[in-house]
């Protein structure tokens, strides 16, 4: 398991990824949707503070190793949801 400061790092990493997609896919795609575009980046928003804030504070009563997995998972799960909202974006 890496440490929590690499778990940031990675985080921040892919939601910043995400978040220049979903500009690009915003100025350059065929559909314009505003709000919809807007709703996207706020969700990639929301997310990236929602799991670094959780990578801080480990659930009580839960094994570490076991909260960081399901972490992980989660994530993964929800930047998989995000970048097909990406793509049908564009």
């Amino acid at each position: 398991m890496s440490n929590k400061r690499d778990l940031k790092r990675i985080i921040s990493s892919i939601c910043g990824d995400l978040f220049t997609e979903g500009i690009a896919a915003s100025l350059y795609g065929e559909n314009r949707n505003k709000e919809n575009a807007e709703a996207i980046l706020t969700s990639i928003l929301i997310m990236h503070n929602n799991y670094i804030r959780r990578v801080s504070h480990v659930e009580p009563g839960m094994a570490a190793r076991a909260y960081f997995k399901d972490l992980k998972d989660k994530f993964s799960k929800e930047v998989n949801e995000i970048v097909d909202q990406l793509n049908n974006l564009a």
